[in-house]
């Protein structure tokens, strides 16, 4: 059962949210040039709308997991509905993609339980049945790669490449009429230079502090001559509120304002983005956006791939680091020691340095220690 060129119908499991999922979409394209297959993503329903825009994907099943941090309370009856959903769709393989950290026999339980014959993913421990294809984990005892790297590694054993390995999403260009109507209505000035702030974390370990959003901003405006656009969800109204009326003037609070589509679009038309490492870090790198990327130390492996920036990373208040042994080793390896949050003036002198295009670096694919600047 391990001749994967047979197949013509494969399930991709990637439980997680939109920017891991966006990680992955190399493999997934790889899986589906090489095999000329047809490609179901089962993903969570926080990830499902970004996994409409990823071209290779022919369908999208969203499934939220009692293993995988969710809002939703996934029971017992929803885990075997799923089972005979996927039996359903008579899948000639699976393909699980993790993080180095999480176990995959969950998921290969339920792929199992499907009656899928071909099951392929890194373990950390013998799977046995539950795996057709067992790759052995090696990750981050032995090496450590970029999360890309790692899933592209894993669809090669079974003979899945791809030439560009680039992050790629369909632009859903007729939205950015939308978008400048909306920035218009908020007071932006869109003939005038703008840029993106974004500082909406999924956890809290990865948090930023508002005031010192505030005090990045006001330089920003005033030394760098750009309004800041401050992005957020809905949920994140509040603080891109407080952000934008603590700044003052050239501050606008976008909080809930876009669709996904929109934002997507904003990010694409933006000449700069200034996140926390969140998706919209990696949507800047799908769009080949510049982005400054205040990094929390939570997984290393995780920097925008392939994007033009900058990587400020900061190490994780120790009551919010992970209890994980293995995110400890990693981040252990990848930062000697700590370190502090990074200041607005090394936020801005960042922001100078790829707006002027003094400094047109790659952003590197682990994370790690960061050389202290002087504002310009």
């Amino acid at each position: 059962m391990n001749d994967w060129t047979v197949c013509r119908n494969l399930l991709c499991v990637r439980l997680d949210n939109m920017g891991d999922l966006m990680m992955s979409e190399p493999a997934i394209r790889a899986l589906k040039e090489s095999l000329k297959c047809r490609i179901t993503v089962l993903t969570s329903s926080m990830a499902k709308n970004i996994a409409r825009m990823i071209p290779s994907i022919d369908e999208v099943i969203p499934c939220d997991v009692s293993w995988v941090k969710s809002d939703f309370e996934p029971t017992g009856e929803t885990f075997f509905n799923m089972v005979n959903l996927l039996r359903s769709k008579g899948f000639d393989g699976a393909v699980i993609f993790t993080v180095f950290s999480q176990n995959p026999l969950p998921a290969a339980m339920l792929t199992w339980l499907a009656d899928i014959p071909r099951r392929l993913a890194y373990c950390r421990e013998n799977p046995y049945k539950l795996l057709t294809y067992w790759v052995p984990e090696q990750e981050p005892y032995s090496f450590m790669r970029h999360q890309v790297k790692r899933d592209l590694a894993l669809v090669s054993n079974i003979g899945a490449s791809v030439k560009n390995d680039m992050l790629e999403i369909s632009l859903p260009h007729h939205s950015w009429h939308f978008v400048q109507q909306k920035l218009s209505a908020a007071g932006v000035d869109i003939n005038k230079p703008w840029l993106i702030l974004h500082p909406g974390v999924s956890e809290e370990k990865r948090k930023y502090p508002a005031s010192l959003w505030v005090e990045a901003g006001k330089k920003i405006v005033d030394a760098l001559r750009h309004q800041v656009i401050i992005t957020g969800s809905a949920d994140e109204m509040v603080l891109t509120k407080n952000i934008a009326t603590a700044i003052g003037k050239g501050a606008f609070s976008c909080g809930g304002l876009f669709t996904l589509d929109e934002f997507v679009m904003a990010v694409n038309q933006a000449p700069l983005v200034i996140t926390v490492n969140t998706v919209t870090a990696h949507l800047a790198a799908a769009t080949q956006t510049k982005v400054v990327v205040l990094y929390a130390m939570t997984n290393p492996q995780h920097t925008p791939w392939r994007a033009t920036g900058k990587i400020l990373p900061f190490t994780v208040a120790p009551h919010l680091q992970s209890r994980n042994e293995i995110l400890r080793f990693a981040n252990n390896v990848c930062c000697k020691g700590p370190l502090p949050l990074p200041s607005p003036d090394e936020i801005v002198q960042a922001a100078y340095e790829l707006l002027t295009d003094v400094n047109d670096s790659r952003i590197p694919e682990l994370a790690g220690t960061r050389q202290q600047e002087q504002h310009p």
